[in-house]
């Protein structure tokens, strides 16, 4: 039996799918190295709309604000003028109603020429300070508008831009977490493979930029002999850990944990992010290297080797820091 020609372009596009598909589940499941590879290009090409969407996100607030000071200035202003335009209309009225005729001819009946002399200049001055008035605070509300239309244009034109960024910068977001759970599959069981040096996957959350060379180069030395002064590369002591880390990374730190403390840019508990300082004591007596989920990798202490643990096991309540 013939098919029709629309009926065997269906078949053959659904043999083409079923083909596909048999093709890609005959696939292996990618490896750890893989899915990092793909983590770590995804992170250089999402890094710049990144840093773009906290730049306008930071320059959008700021002249918001800006914008509502300004207001916030001009706001009695503003009050001045609408009252000023309202006496102003009470003494239209008031002639309207009246007239200028009753008004002379009520001066005139009240006194003498010299007394109606007198009250004309009193109301001409009257008058012209009403005027004078209306103007200055007039001038100030139109050198508010003048300085409000090129702030409200710009921040709309972020607001934009803003939203824009957003919207890209949650599509990077979400794609990084698809593949940070598949990272975290393809290691399995075995990502804390080092025992009890070792009980997890290193880094917990893949960062990219210096703080992903950083973390990298704690982890790979992870079973390191501990050594009071040593900062590599092949014995360390805590501070000497966390600085030949960030050296990797290209950024300098101190030997010394008091000062990579008062160094760092201070961070909540909430917000840390793999390759944060977890310091502890105050002044700092010890310092480790934040990977995420609540663990960081140290170098302990003398008769101990680089290992990693979680931040709250050490019997104090840690503080954060970025170098």
């Amino acid at each position: 039996m013939l098919l029709p020609r629309s009926a065997f372009w269906l078949v053959a596009a659904c043999a083409g799918l079923v083909v596909a598909f048999a093709a890609t589940a005959a696939h292996a499941a990618p490896t750890p190295s893989q899915v990092e590879k793909q983590i770590a290009a995804l992170w250089n090409q999402s890094e710049l709309t990144i840093e773009q969407y906290n730049a306008v996100h930071t320059k959008l607030q700021d002249n918001k604000a800006k914008l509502a000071r300004l207001k916030q200035r001009m706001d009695p202003l503003q009050l001045q003028v609408q009252m000023a335009y309202t006496q102003v209309g009470a003494m239209s009225a008031q002639l309207y109603m009246h007239g200028p005729g009753s008004s002379v001819n009520a001066l005139l009946s009240a006194g003498t020429p010299a007394r109606l002399a007198d009250q004309l200049t009193t109301l001409d001055q009257m008058a012209k300070h009403q005027r004078e008035a209306i103007a200055g605070v007039r001038s100030k509300v139109t050198e508010y508008d003048t300085q409000r239309r090129p702030l409200d244009a710009l921040v709309n034109q972020l607001a934009q831009q803003d939203a824009d960024l957003a919207a890209k910068k949650k599509t990077i977001t979400d794609q990084l977490a698809q593949l940070q759970k598949l990272r975290q599959q393809a290691y399995g069981s075995g990502g804390g493979s080092g025992g009890s040096l070792k009980p997890v996957l290193c880094p917990q959350v893949y960062v990219g930029g210096k703080a992903a060379k950083a973390v990298s180069y704690a982890c790979a030395h992870i079973g390191s002999p501990y050594s009071w002064g040593a900062s590599g590369p092949a014995r360390f002591d805590c501070s000497g850990l966390t600085m030949a880390a960030w050296a990797a990374a290209g950024v300098s730190l101190y030997h010394q944990s008091a000062v990579q403390k008062s160094d760092a840019t201070r961070v909540s508990a909430a917000s840390a992010r793999p390759g944060d300082l977890v310091f502890y004591g105050s002044p700092s007596h010890h310092v480790g290297i934040y990977i995420g989920n609540g663990w960081m990798v140290h170098a302990p202490h003398d008769g101990d080797w680089v290992r990693e643990s979680k931040v709250n096991s050490l019997g104090e309540t840690p503080s954060y820091g970025r170098p």
